[in-house]
């Protein structure tokens, strides 16, 4: 839990300090992108690998080194003397967590039988809505005191103490585990994954600087031909020897194969959003690091509540209807927001967003915890490590894939406003303020953005009905305890009996 706190908390710190990092190392929104998507890039492509990994030699091993990893790339991110470092210290980040976080699931999975894992993913979601919660206030709170002249450095050199808790608390109280028949690495399916990855986020993230070069559509299209080798050779690697770096078999279960398209477009939403929201409200808006963090409270706090609540009390009820209402709410949120944004133009205030965040936050909540509980619900316990792996994989990629159509679906308008001077969505009386055209762009960007967002979770909920109707723990709860109620009804007849 310290570890997947640590994880969340590093992505939201790290995107409220996004305009900070912009103006003291002079980089490019390129570089920028880069910070962002570079670590989710890296957290993508190696996470398959770091959960077969943790199956094949220890969980509890390779979680240890990941966050023992994580917390030296922190410090390196923290000491980054220019946006070239920073990117690569990120890069080295996103790798070390790919380590790190598939453990957390599969230590989950296979520590706590199916009756039990429900509580335990409802404290992971309350440990979600934490870091949402904590990572825009502490990322506003420590760029804005500039501690000790650092800047926006302590949003990473933050981690140092938490790591080190949990490399301490990991080796004392982690009980290792492992998938019960030997496995050996694939080396060739890690090549291949992570190759076809790098050709579809890459050029996704660096075409809008480079001009959109024939290179960069060849090589997402290529992307998809190298994902197909990567398929075939993996049914090759099973028949051949057992070891696989991705268990195709995983995909014949229902839940999971649903679950993990929802994660995949999830992600896209996500990492479309989260930026784009920072950027509006620092650049657009004009706004310090503390107020847009503050502003984001209601919407972290929300999260927190709806995720508790949603895997103790409301799925074991109603089932997948939970995460389709979660993805309407969203919808509800992000179509008042966009009204508001209109309506208002650069003159909004914090407390007009707190509805629509408010509601999205409840939606988001209502997804976030028990969608991994659905996912794992039917997953073979010897294959919980590559399950993990897979479905923070898909969230990344999407996460990445999301970041990456920024440049398209925020920047593109941002690009388009400049050029016409300003005028658009927000009126020309907006661009004419003294905020300037940069302002009146950067707003109509995040308005169009979060269209995108909301065709994106139109097609989150059509998916969610391939999801079980009700997770395969809580049927197995239901049973286990009307199989134990039926004990105990046989002990009081027999006692009865006895007695007579």
């Amino acid at each position: 839990m310290t570890a997947a706190f640590m994880d969340l908390v590093d992505v939201t710190i790290v995107n409220i300090a996004i305009p900070s990092i912009e103006r003291d190392l002079g980089a490019s929104f390129g570089a920028i992108q880069w910070v962002t998507a570079g670590y989710a890039l890296a957290f993508a492509a190696g996470l398959i690998t770091g959960g077969r990994l943790g199956d094949i030699y220890g969980r509890k091993r390779l979680f240890l080194i990941g966050i023992t990893g994580f917390t030296v790339a922190s410090a390196l991110c923290g000491l980054a003397a220019d946006p070239a470092m920073l990117v690569g210290s990120r890069l080295l980040q996103g790798a070390m967590a790919a380590l790190m976080v598939p453990q957390v699931l599969a230590i989950i999975h296979v520590t706590f039988p199916a009756h039990e894992r429900g509580k335990v993913f409802g404290m992971f979601g309350a440990v979600v809505g934490l870091g949402a919660v904590s990572g825009p206030l502490l990322g506003a709170l420590l760029t804005q005191w500039n501690l000790f002249g650092l800047e926006w450095r302590p949003i990473f050199l933050i981690n140092l103490p938490v790591g080190v808790a949990g490399v301490v608390l990991g080796r004392r109280f982690i009980t290792e585990s492992r998938a019960p028949k030997a496995l050996r690495l694939d080396l060739v399916g890690v090549v291949l994954v992570t190759a076809a990855l790098l050709m579809l986020i890459y050029p996704l993230t660096r075409g809008r600087e480079l001009g959109w070069p024939l290179w960069g559509h060849l090589c997402m299209a290529g992307s998809l031909v190298v994902l197909t080798g990567f398929v075939a050779y993996e049914r090759h690697k099973t028949r051949k020897d057992g070891s696989p770096l991705v268990e195709l078999s995983l995909f014949r279960v229902k839940s999971f194969a649903a679950g993990v398209a929802v994660q995949l477009t999830f992600g896209v939403a996500l990492g479309i959003f989260f930026l784009v929201w920072t950027l509006y409200m620092q650049i657009g808006l004009g706004w310090s690091p503390l107020r847009a963090g503050l502003t984001g409270v209601p919407f972290s706090v929300a999260v927190s509540v709806a995720a508790g609540l949603s895997v103790q009390k409301l799925v074991p009820r109603f089932g997948r209807k939970v995460l389709q209402a979660g993805a309407l709410t969203m919808v509800a949120g992000l179509l008042l927001y966009i009204w508001e944004a209109g309506r208002y133009g650069l003159e909004i205030h914090s407390w007009q967003m707190a509805l629509p965040l408010v509601v999205m936050g409840l939606g988001m909540g209502l997804i976030v915890a028990p969608l991994t509980d659905a996912v794992l619900s039917g997953v073979p316990r010897e294959h919980s490590g590559s399950a993990s792996g897979l479905i923070n994989t898909t969230q990344q990629m999407g996460n990445a894939l999301g970041l990456g159509l920024v440049s398209v679906v925020f920047f593109g308008v941002v690009d388009d406003r400049l050029a016409t001077g300003g005028a658009g969505a927000t009126g020309a009386a907006d661009a004419a303020s003294p905020m300037g055209a940069t302002s009146a762009a950067f707003a109509d960007g995040f308005q169009h953005a979060l269209w995108w967002v909301v065709a994106v979770l139109a097609v989150i909920f059509a998916v969610m009905f391939a999801l079980p109707a009700r997770p395969q723990e809580h049927t197995e709860a239901e049973a286990k305890e009307a199989e134990e109620g039926a004990r105990g009804t046989e002990a009081a007849d027999g006692a009865v009996v006895g007695a007579r």
